[in-house]
């Protein structure tokens, strides 16, 4: 087995490097790190073992020291100023993009503008402009509005930091599909995030709404209950019941423990040599799809 470490930089952003001088690295420890043309100054936050590393994985050169750190904290000032110049520039060459963010390489061999657009743009004479002011290498780096609130590190609706800024290191997809499988509102307010997505969380309990969901008729079926036919209107998987509604708009709601194995009430359950009704084939009363 080898060994490969998770280095964090700014914004969340993770790389992986491998460790060929054997240096005695871990969680949490400050490292320079091999970049292009130069270093870069980043925490290890993870150690894997893997099978085989590919021989072009960059390095781990050293432990971070205190002149590390100096030149780190001179670069966040100089960031702050980078921001605010390239705004300034992006509005005068009326640029359709917006600037996330900028990241000084340790050494100052590179600085990343990350920035976020709707097309492609053309920032050909705003690279010239940043280069002519910083005489360093310049990168233009588009990124996804997701990504975009990963590095913006603020606070979501449930009063947390966001999920995406605090520990998820990847993006999963989020469908439509688990907002009806949790049966949740349609409300934007209540299901997007700081990205304008759908939220990370609805991820995390989507395995239990789909595994419980199977010992429910589904929303909008048809089926008996002792009292008549009625729809399905509303599934409670917390609460362990549903809410049906009948023909004369009468509402009910019945816990799961009444209803039959395929989803009916159990007081309205027929034989199996009852199953033929007005040509429409049920077993065990099942709901009727209308």
């Amino acid at each position: 087995m080898e060994i490969l470490y998770d280095v964090e930089f700014k914004g969340r952003r993770k790389v992986q490097y491998r460790n060929p001088n054997k240096l005695p690295v871990g969680p949490s420890d400050y490292v320079v790190v091999e970049a292009e043309r130069g270093e870069h100054y980043g925490r290890v936050v993870r150690v894997i073992e893997i099978d085989e590393i590919a021989p072009e994985t960059p390095c781990v050169l050293r432990f971070g020291n205190k002149e590390d750190q100096d030149r780190v904290i001179k670069n966040q000032f100089r960031e702050k100023e980078a921001f605010v110049f390239c705004k300034e520039q992006i509005a005068q060459q009326d640029l359709p993009m917006k600037l996330v963010d900028v990241e000084y390489q340790m050494d100052g061999a590179r600085v990343t503008f990350f920035f976020t657009a709707d097309q492609r743009i053309d920032f050909c004479e705003l690279v010239k402009t940043l280069a002519a002011v910083y005489r360093t290498r310049i990168e233009m780096r588009q990124i996804g509005a997701r990504d975009e609130a990963k590095r913006s590190c603020s606070i979501g609706s449930c009063g947390r930091p966001l999920c995406c800024g605090a520990f998820l290191d990847t993006f999963r997809t989020v469908t439509t599909d688990m907002i009806e499988h949790q049966h949740l509102s349609l409300s934007p307010s209540k299901l997007l995030g700081a990205c304008g997505r759908l939220k990370c969380c609805l991820l995390y309990e989507e395995g239990y709404y789909e595994e419980a969901g199977k010992r429910f008729p589904k929303l909008g079926a048809h089926i008996v209950t002792e009292t008549g036919p009625c729809e399905v209107v509303k599934i409670d998987v917390i609460g362990d019941a549903i809410l049906v509604k009948y023909e004369t708009g009468v509402m009910e709601r019945i816990p799961r423990s009444r209803l039959g194995s395929r989803g009916c009430d159990r007081g309205a359950c027929h034989d199996h040599e009852e199953e033929h009704h007005h040509g429409t084939h049920t077993i065990d009363a099942v709901f009727v799809d209308g």
